[in-house]
């Protein structure tokens, strides 16, 4: 009786663990690069700016590949350790090739306020010192973008097509100053 139970049990299981959206999802493993510029650092998956210009180039992120079509998912779970700073990006989905640009970008304010910086629409609170966040963003490719926190949908836009990547760590927006220190954790990415 138990093993037909345990049998049942599996059966069932998902697959690929995906936190959000409906799937099926396939687990995909993207090369990345890092880059540290002005004062930013990166320590494994900490990521730094260690100074309080309002101006120039600060980052301290990495970037995974590209990828065209299809419908791809992050997730990450963010703590911001210290911040003196405010207005970080903390993820971003880029656009690459012939529109190349920031395509959307949450950010964080001191006190905890995530936004997305293209029209500053608020998205939740509660990234407070201390507090682990998990974000997930699904980009259907030629559709819609989706924006997860803890769990919950706070944001739907239009998805045009065309090549994208994701970026996550820290990056002065051009509103923001640092200091700050935000460290990631379980990352994952998944297609379908």
């Amino acid at each position: 009786m138990l093993a037909g139970v345990v049998c049942g049990l599996a059966v069932v299981a998902p697959v690929a663990g995906a936190q959000v959206g409906t799937g099926p999802w396939k687990p995909w493993s993207p090369g990345f690069s890092e880059q540290e510029r002005g004062c930013g650092q990166i320590n494994g998956l900490t990521f730094q700016l260690t100074c309080s210009t309002g101006s120039g180039d600060q980052r301290a992120e990495r970037r995974y590949d590209t990828y065209t079509g299809g419908t791809h998912q992050f997730e990450g779970s963010f703590k911001v350790t210290s911040m003196s700073g405010t207005r970080i990006s903390v993820k971003q989905t880029f656009r690459d090739g012939s529109n190349a640009g920031p395509y959307f970008l949450l950010a964080v304010e001191k006190g905890g306020r995530m936004y997305a910086v293209e029209g500053g629409q608020t998205l939740a609170s509660g990234a407070t010192v201390g507090t682990s966040v998990r974000v997930n963003t699904i980009n259907q490719v030629g559709s819609t973008h989706k924006v997860y926190i803890n769990g919950s949908l706070k944001q739907t836009i239009d998805s045009p097509g065309g090549s994208y990547y994701d970026k996550f760590g820290s990056y002065r927006t051009s509103s923001g100053a640092g200091p700050i220190t935000v460290q990631w954790s379980g990352v994952k990415f998944w297609t379908k």
